[in-house]
């Protein structure tokens, strides 16, 4: 009977703990947050396709570095969301995509503004964010000493030293970059700024479940037929459209 009891114990509590997930998360505005309705709009899709599956999550805030080790070591199930990369595959299963990203070149509407490759940014002031990568070519650009690049600590500081004139560039996510002018900004310095219709980067953001954890495959699974069936039901669509500020700096 002692037997009986404990292998009972042992498989309720792996149904519990197969019916919660915990994951970390960091702050990105509006697609993260930990003070945001819903946590931001990445994270209430995560949410709401573990849920059709009958998973709850479990959201824990932290620096993104230290989200990500702790997803990696197993510390946690997995973190959302992240780019999806070969040395990241070692260690996650990575999602179907969660979230499409756009980095595009936000400029001062009096200096006219217009490129198609990495040289033309040649000799032009640039701000970056710190431990942020805006692609393959600019990266190795920036390495190689052949952009002059300042990185800050946000994007924000970012477009407050493109608006002082003390950089010529901003690269920042489009949706990202609205956010914050619209919140942090007043309509007569969003009017002063324009971006460039050509993405400096375009990607997809995606869920990473620790290879770390037992049964992390199974649950990805799980995730991505939630996603699916969210996605089909038009509601991935409505979300993104809901936090959209108005696609216009005037």
């Amino acid at each position: 009977m002692r037997y009986a009891f404990l292998l009972l114990v042992l498989l309720f509590g792996n149904l519990h703990a197969a019916d919660r997930v915990r994951l970390t998360n960091g702050e990105w505005p509006p697609y993260l947050g930990e003070s945001l309705p819903h946590h931001g709009v990445a994270s209430r899709i995560v949410e709401e396709a573990f849920a059709s599956q009958g998973i709850t999550v479990q959201w824990e805030f932290h620096p993104w570095a230290r989200s990500l080790k702790m997803a990696e070591q197993g510390l946690r199930d997995g973190s959302a969301v992240w780019l999806n990369n070969p040395q990241r595959q070692q260690h996650f299963h990575v999602s179907a995509p969660v979230v499409e990203s756009g980095y595009y070149l936000f400029h001062r509407k009096d200096d006219a503004f217009d490129w198609s490759g990495i040289d033309d940014l040649r000799g032009l002031r640039i701000a970056g964010t710190r431990g942020y990568d805006y692609g393959d070519a600019f990266q190795r650009a920036e390495a190689a000493g052949d952009l002059e690049v300042m990185r800050l600590t946000s994007d924000e500081q970012g477009l407050g030293q493109l608006l002082a004139g003390r950089v010529d560039l901003f690269p920042v996510d489009k949706v990202v970059g609205f956010d914050l002018l619209y919140q942090h900004f007043s309509p007569a310095e969003r009017r002063r700024l324009s971006f460039h219709a050509k993405p400096l980067r375009s990607d997809s953001l995606h869920l990473l479940l620790s290879r770390e954890v037992p049964g992390n495959a199974e649950l990805m699974a799980r995730f991505n037929r939630g996603l699916e069936q969210l996605r089909a039901s038009g509601k991935i669509s409505q979300y993104l459209l809901e936090i959209q500020q108005p696609l216009s700096l005037y």
